[in-house]
């Protein structure tokens, strides 16, 4: 992996990690040299697959809230 390609997966990183509108998260560049590159894109993929079931479960929960709203069950 290049030191751009390598760059650009800790940013990807970043982005996922972060979880508000707020500025990136910054991870210490000293940390990140202990992990190989098969170890960051792991980590990429477990903070996609978290993101989605995130998603998935909030909107199974809000999806419910909307139906007990429409029946005034809250």
């Amino acid at each position: 992996m290049t030191k751009e390609e390598k760059e650009l997966l800790i940013k990807d990183i970043k982005v996922l990690i972060n979880t508000t509108d707020e500025p990136l998260v910054e991870i210490n560049p000293k940390f990140l040299e202990y992990f190989t590159d098969e170890e960051l894109w792991g980590l990429k993929e477990d903070l996609l697959s978290k993101k989605k079931n995130f998603m998935q479960n909030n909107s199974d929960w809000l999806d419910e809230i909307y139906e007990k709203t429409k029946k005034d069950e809250i």
